[in-house]
């Protein structure tokens, strides 16, 4: 049990460890009031890494909600870099260009498509982008994982939202369709010779792979 209180504690204190600025959290209270759920600090502070650490000037998001990936991949891309944000739902995206613009963000280094993914990527170029993050409709995980790997450069970095799905991956048990997509993703991606993979703990589970 002691060693069971410590994990949560270590858990949550990583989850705190980079504080959010006034911007996210005015974004995360919008997102709140859309009924959407947004990547927790933890894992936006690991997106801002990997944005970072790939030098990303072209970086794709698959589910806008209320902006707060966006701000935090916006964050650690290079200068002029182009962030581009696909989602169904318009009301979220206009909840994203006022925390966008509460940034300070210019319109030139974001554009926001409002439609259907699965129609969108396939438009999008091959090896022409540093990252792409997924942070959508669970059930199509598997079509998103497929165009990231076309769209991604050697050496991009995909990274996919709620791996660990509420605890429910690692329950075999679980046999619910979003829990088996991420579950089949998850050896997907970890056994996919083309990519080198992790999956992190952080939130409700980060799944990372860079392309070789």
């Amino acid at each position: 049990m002691a060693d069971a209180m410590l994990n949560q504690a270590s858990l949550s204190h990583a989850e705190s460890y980079v504080p959010e600025d006034e911007v996210i959290t005015a974004a995360r209270e919008r997102a709140a009031e859309l009924g959407c759920v947004p990547i927790g600090p933890a894992g936006g502070a690991t997106l801002r890494v990997l944005a970072a650490a790939t030098r990303a000037t072209n970086v794709v998001e698959v589910g806008t909600g209320a902006g707060v990936s966006g701000l935090y991949l916006m964050g650690g891309m290079a200068e002029g870099g182009q962030f581009i944000s696909i989602d169904i739902e318009g009301e979220n995206q206009r909840a994203a260009r006022e925390a966008f613009a509460e940034a300070g963000i210019p319109s030139t280094r974001y554009r926001l498509i409002n439609g259907s993914a699965p129609d969108v990527l396939p438009r999008m170029r091959d090896e022409t982008y540093d990252l792409v993050f997924v942070d959508a409709d669970k059930t199509a995980y598997g079509v998103y994982f497929e165009q990231a790997l076309r769209m991604l450069r050697p050496g991009g970095v995909m990274a996919f939202d709620n791996a660990l799905w509420h605890d429910r991956v690692a329950d075999p048990s679980q046999r619910d369709p979003d829990t088996t997509t991420l579950r089949e993703l998850g050896r997907t991606v970890r056994d996919d010779p083309r990519l080198i993979a992790a999956l992190l703990p952080v939130g409700d589970g980060l799944l990372v792979a860079a392309k070789r």
